[in-house]
């Protein structure tokens, strides 16, 4: 997850100084690091690209090659009555990071560069050309039994001789301005000498990756892998090209180079970056300025980073690799295609809390209404089985008996579900009367908490039982992964606690391959660890609907908070697969898409995080969501897959 709003954190002081830079841009007064680095260049086979008309600048930049800075110990200038800035800069962009006070104002004006705002703390009314915007952000917030929040972050670009003002909201507001070029009167505020009347800019041959004077949530933009664990959301626009990286943990970047310039400020997490052959290490809020063509690598720590790179100007081969993702995300999602509230339960009535399971079937979706206080204590008496029509209107099937979680379409029109609390299995029909009980025992002792549940062609049940029950004494020597055959023999598939939390299951079309998630793992709070982490698993499917070789299929991105508790856990949920093998899974981060070969695709942001998710409408190619007591639905380029018996 990135947390932006640790740029604004107090952290430890400025760094000593590591490298000594003549920084002018007279090109006959060459840098003292200039020598060591071509012998680098050399030495690691790297290829120096040179980008043409590289405007000059009269303004030093603040920032020193390979000098880590901390942006609270920068110095800050009053911009306006309310509103102070911390203020750094490159050689082509200019980065602001301003406080304001309540309700303090940044009066209209109109750009004198091309302008990225994003907010990282609190809200602002934004207004241009008589328009107001609302731009807020949020943190990710802890989920419990009755809600959760996922991160937000609005920003906007707009070009230079826009109109601008800003007005904090009650509470204030942090915001990050890039500017490119440089604006002149914020250097002319803290002194600067030396500042040349002419800005030169360098304009871009590219189109913009977002729309001037729309405002955006940075967590709607797509992942682009860069490389081997480490992903980037990218916007470009002008001469700026922001580039907020994800990194798994002891992910690593080897020695390169680019002709762009690049400013990386830290956002989470632990980097040890090297710049020439000096290695630092860095902290939240630090700043460092790698000039085009100058060596440098960086290797994750154990909490894995979130940073934001600044390029100046675009990184193409960035653009290409963002274009190529897009393409691969717009295969399955369209490209104008956005979640759509359907249901919000906290204001309709049946009342909505918990919403799991959903499954399409002859022309409804169904879904279980589980029930939780905030602290995940269960009552079935205020649960319920609930069925959505097309229209948008819903109402309960079945109240008061059982706390259900998965379903799935079974023979004559009827639903096999989990009845959780129960510790059984039932065959339901439509209209909620129970026909008969499939499991509620193994080895002569009552199952768990059965919770997700699919069939096969032979009309045998798989089901998850993460014993997320009430009881402290569990019935079962641990969590587990069950069969039911076609003649209602029950058997284990796997060890108990091999999976620290066995949640999601799904069979490919051609039933040969099942998968399981693993909903916790790594926790101080959880009592299992296993070794099946955040991934999704895969299996063969043996004649007798036992699995064997068990691999890792996909891996799960994980939040910033959950990587910085050094735990694994995704909260990996329902899932729900496409003809063509693409599976979808919700977790923390949002819907997880993934191709038939376990290749990361995209994500789909709520929100609230979704709890699970499934296919329906008239041609299976609606993806229905559920989140608490929300239902969304997404319109897909691809049919989704249920095995109806």
């Amino acid at each position: 997850m990135l947390r932006i709003s640790h740029l604004m954190k107090t952290l430890p002081s400025l760094l000593s100084i590591i490298l000594i830079l003549n920084s002018s841009c007279d090109s006959s007064v060459k840098p003292k690091w200039e020598k060591r680095n071509t012998e680098l260049i050399e030495q690691y086979g790297l290829t120096v690209k040179e980008l043409p008309e590289l405007p000059s600048s009269s303004v030093t930049p603040n920032l020193e090659v390979g000098t880590p800075a901390n942006i609270q110990n920068l110095e800050s200038v009053q911009l306006y009555p309310g509103v102070t800035a911390k203020i750094f800069w490159g050689n082509g962009n200019l980065v602001s990071v301003l406080e304001l006070e309540p309700n303090s104002t940044i009066p209209k004006e109109n750009l004198p560069a091309d302008r990225f705002l994003i907010v990282t703390e609190g809200s602002i009314d934004f207004i241009s050309d008589g328009n107001k915007h609302k731009m807020m952000a949020r943190e990710r917030e802890e989920p419990d039994g009755t809600h959760s929040g996922t991160p937000r972050n609005d920003f906007i670009y707009q070009e230079k001789g826009s109109e601008s003002e800003i007005v904090a909201g009650d509470t204030g507001a942090k915001v990050m301005e890039v500017y490119s070029p440089k604006r002149l009167d914020y250097l002319e505020k803290l002194g600067v000498s030396g500042i040349s009347s002419e800005n030169q800019e360098r304009g871009s041959n590219n189109e913009p990756t977002i729309v001037p004077n729309k405002v955006y949530d940075l967590f709607d933009i797509q992942f682009t892998q860069l490389a081997e664990g480490i992903y980037a959301r990218l916007i470009s626009a002008g001469g700026m090209q922001l580039s907020f990286v994800s990194a798994n943990p002891n992910t690593q970047s080897k020695a390169h180079i680019h002709p762009e310039e690049q400013i990386t400020i830290l956002l989470r997490g632990t980097l040890k970056q090297t710049v020439l052959d000096q290695e630092m290490e860095l902290k939240p809020q630090d700043i460092v300025l790698v000039p085009g063509n100058v060596v440098h690598s960086g290797v994750a720590g154990e909490l894995g980073f979130d940073a934001l790179d600044i390029f100046w100007p675009v990184r193409e081969d960035y653009l290409a690799k963002q274009q190529a993702s897009l393409e691969r995300y717009h295969e399955i999602i369209p490209k104008d295609a956005k979640p759509e509230l359907v249901i919000d339960g906290s204001k309709t009535e049946p009342t909505l809390t918990f919403s799991e399971g959903p499954k399409w079937m002859e022309g409804k979706l169904y879904f279980s209404n589980m029930y939780f206080d905030q602290n995940w204590n269960a009552d079935p008496k205020k649960s319920s089985i609930v069925a959505l029509d097309p229209d948008g209107t819903y109402q309960n099937i079945t109240e008061g008996k059982m706390q259900a979680n998965g379903l799935y379409p079974y023979k004559n029109g009827h639903l096999l579900v989990c009845d959780m609390i129960g510790h059984r299995v039932v065959e339901m029909t439509a209209s909620g009367q129970v026909v008969q009980v499939m499991a509620d025992t193994y080895n002569g002792k009552p199952i768990d908490g059965p919770n997700d549940i699919i069939t096969d062609t032979k009309g045998g049940i798989y089901f998850t039982d993460p014993q997320f029950t009430m009881e402290a004494e569990k019935f079962q020597p641990g969590r587990a992964v069950y069969y039911i055959s076609p003649e209602k023999e029950v058997t284990r598939l796997v060890e108990p606690n091999e999976f620290a939390m066995p949640n999601g299951i799904l069979l490919t079309p051609d039933g040969k391959t099942l998968y399981i998630n693993n909903c916790y793992d790594d926790e101080s709070w959880y009592p299992v660890d296993s070794s099946k982490d955040n991934f999704v698993w895969a299996y063969d499917v043996n004649e007798d609907g036992t699995i064997s070789n068990g691999r890792k299929f996909a891996e799960l991105r994980l939040t910033g908070n959950v990587l910085d508790r050094k735990g694994r856990s995704s909260s990996a949920d329902g899932m729900a697969i496409d003809t063509m093998g693409n599976i979808y899974v919700a977790t923390y981060f949002g819907v997880q898409i993934f191709d038939s070969k376990g290749s990361f695709v995209g994500i789909i942001n709520l929100p609230s995080f979704p709890v699970s998710l499934g296919f329906g409408d008239e041609d299976m190619k609606t993806l229905y969501m559920v989140s608490y007591d929300k239902v969304y639905k997404i319109r897909t380029n691809r049919k989704g897959y249920v095995n109806y018996l």
